[in-house]
């Protein structure tokens, strides 16, 4: 199973923002453990790299980037993802680009904690907790 994952899920792990982590940590370690292949949009990591160096130091950011590196595939945005972006008539950009990438990356579902914003319906959006339990019932 091929998941995308927002920005904000990671966040939610990386600055450990409880109580949101706990839920991050136990689907990340299903994509540690190799059962979900992890995806993330290439803005992702711009943002990641930003708010850990931010919120936490430099030397975390770049730690940060390690674990996303040897974890997640990238799907890249390039002009394609971006005019799909578009088209999706999303209120927030940032997401609909997060969701294009997810359709051209060709994955399963994305995991947000902000579904009210991607409004879209070709890959269905979970809350982290709501994909736990879909993950309890496909073991």
């Amino acid at each position: 199973m091929r998941v995308l994952f927002d920005t904000n899920v990671i966040l939610d792990l990386l600055l450990d923002r409880k109580p949101f982590s706990e839920h991050s940590a136990v689907i990340i370690s299903e994509v540690e453990k190799g059962k979900i292949t992890g995806v993330l949009s290439a803005t992702t990591i711009t943002t990641i790299y930003y708010l850990v160096a931010k919120y936490l130091s430099k030397k975390e950011a770049d730690r940060s980037m390690e674990l996303i590196f040897s974890l997640f595939e990238i799907a890249p945005v390039n002009r394609t993802v971006l005019e799909t972006a578009k088209r999706l008539n999303f209120n927030d950009f940032e997401d609909a680009v997060i969701y294009a990438s997810a359709i051209h990356s060709k994955v399963d579902s994305v995991i947000t904690r902000n579904i009210k914003d991607f409004k879209s319906k070709e890959i269905p959006v979970y809350e982290p907790a709501e994909f736990l339990k879909i993950l309890k019932t496909c073991k």
